[in-house]
């Protein structure tokens, strides 16, 4: 299995739903980022981290409330959001790290 570490490092960025099973709104984000996976492709990287059962990544990254969004790019956090995001506002964020 990768690392997050490892993960995040990539030269494309790598989108991070920071996410939990009970959370309403992050069940909503679910179906968005499948399909701005679908419309990104490879040029981005998307994953998601259960709070959870990560609790020690969600707290290095301060976490504090979910869904948390971060884009990774050469492992530096590159934006953060918190909440729902729209499709076409996360495609913009991806597209200024291409």
């Amino acid at each position: 299995m990768e690392n997050f570490e490892d993960i995040i490092k990539s030269e494309k960025p790598v989108l991070v739903d920071f996410f939990a099973t009970w959370c309403g709104p992050c069940q909503m984000m679910h179906p968005i980022l499948e399909e701005l996976h679908k419309k990104v492709g490879d040029k981005t990287r998307i994953i998601k981290i259960d709070i959870d059962k990560n609790q020690e990544l969600a707290g290095k990254y301060n976490v504090r409330s979910v869904p948390t969004l971060m884009i990774f790019k050469d492992g530096e956090i590159k934006w953060r959001g918190v909440g729902v995001h729209h499709e076409a506002q996360l495609e913009q964020e991806l597209e200024k790290f291409s």
